[in-house]
């Protein structure tokens, strides 16, 4: 069956249907990772987007469950070159393909992605239509009628509606030796030292299970849990996570984030990096087209090091905006924006990529789960003033 690809600037891409037959509409972006299309996929932070990866081939290794980071794939349609006929991995579960149709999400192969990126990252982000149904006039008609990604708020539909106490997989994950008959899939580890509050603003699993292997026994609240009943519980740290969308529709977040500050040690990833630097006083802007991929490079303004790290953001603190209170961390080397922040006198700090979610770093690989332990100990220490 053919499908069409249309952009609101009238550009059309045609090309071949799988997954399911349907139409949708959103921000069309571009991920450039060569591995990892579940983990991506499945990213709560691509909520609302139409996602092109620029890879040619897609869905070689199947769906394997344990690997996702949410309960389900996120994005509104998938774009691609080819996707893979066969899988071939001994831990996949399913196709690509029957999993995305049972999610109903419509995909479209046998697009140049690659001219897609280029096109977008020439004139910028722009809201599109994947159709299996409409003509090229109606698609085109379809994205330009679509909510921008401005006036829609795709936290809360995502976010958590019970707070809980993260359980899952709560050990430290290993690959199963099938050669040497182990199959076992994790390896214990040590108790929590600490209780941490995570917001979930589209919080991912890997993270989480980050958080627990350095230390943290964490309770995911919702996106919108005041400040007040986040201290109630009397935690040791809070962390604000990843998520889509423009931070500016939830400003009414970063007010309580506000309250937290200097009371609790806070960590924002991403766009809990770009909320936390609102609490402080600073702005936002939305990014032309966007960082997704696990090839940008940051540099560490402490070290000089150079990071090339994993990136799914569409919007950046606006450094000129920052007060004199916020030293700028991390900066991204193709474009200049701020990619991490921290206060000098309290303790908080985020960054706008992901970091590596391993239990411990060596002096090449900076564990940032690693820095928030040490700064809640230096809190608790009093190394801060409180």
């Amino acid at each position: 069956m053919k499908a069409i690809l249309a952009l609101e600037d009238g550009t059309v891409f045609e090309g071949s249907a799988f997954g399911a037959c349907s139409t949708v509409t959103g921000e069309v972006c571009f991920n450039t990772a060569v591995m990892g299309y579940q983990e991506i996929l499945t990213d709560p932070s691509y909520g609302g987007q139409i996602l092109a990866m620029t890879y040619p081939l897609i869905g070689n290794y199947g769906i394997c469950e344990e690997d996702s980071e949410s309960d389900r794939p996120q994005i509104r349609a998938l774009v691609v070159v080819e996707t893979a006929r066969l899988h071939s991995s001994w831990r996949a579960s399913e196709p690509m393909e029957d999993w995305l149709k049972r999610y109903h999400i419509p995909g479209i192969a046998g697009i140049d992605t690659r001219k897609l990126a280029t096109h977008l990252r020439n004139n910028g982000a722009m809201r599109a239509c994947v159709s299996t149904e409409l003509s090229a006039e109606e698609a085109i008609a379809a994205a330009r009628a679509a909510a921008a990604m401005a006036d829609t708020d795709l936290v809360s539909p995502i976010s958590t509606p019970q707070a809980y106490r993260w359980e899952g997989d709560s050990r430290d994950w290993k690959l199963p030796n099938k050669t040497m008959g182990d199959l076992t899939n994790y390896s214990d580890i040590a108790p929590a030292k600490y209780k941490a509050v995570a917001y979930d603003f589209g919080i991912k699993r890997s993270v989480l299970r980050a958080l627990r292997r350095d230390g943290f026994d964490v309770t995911v609240v919702n996106a919108h849990t005041p400040a007040a009943e986040v201290l109630a519980m009397a935690p040791d740290a809070v962390f604000l996570s990843s998520g889509p969308g423009d931070p500016v529709v939830l400003g009414g977040i970063a007010e309580e984030i506000k309250q937290l500050l200097g009371k609790v040690p806070v960590f924002g990833l991403s766009l809990g990096l770009q909320l936390l630097g609102m609490a402080l006083g600073g702005s936002t802007c939305k990014l032309k087209f966007g960082h997704h991929g696990c090839n940008h490079p940051v540099k560490d303004a402490k070290s000089g090091q150079v990071l090339i790290t994993t990136q799914n953001v569409d919007y950046a603190l606006v450094a000129a905006s920052l007060p004199d209170e916020v030293k700028i961390t991390h900066t991204n080397l193709n474009d200049g924006t701020v990619e991490g922040i921290c206060c000098k006198s309290i303790p908080a700090m985020g960054v706008q990529f992901h970091p590596a979610p391993v239990p411990t770093c060596g002096k090449d690989e900076p564990c940032f789960f690693g820095e928030f332990l040490q700064m809640v100990e230096d809190f608790k220490a009093g190394k801060y003033s409180k």
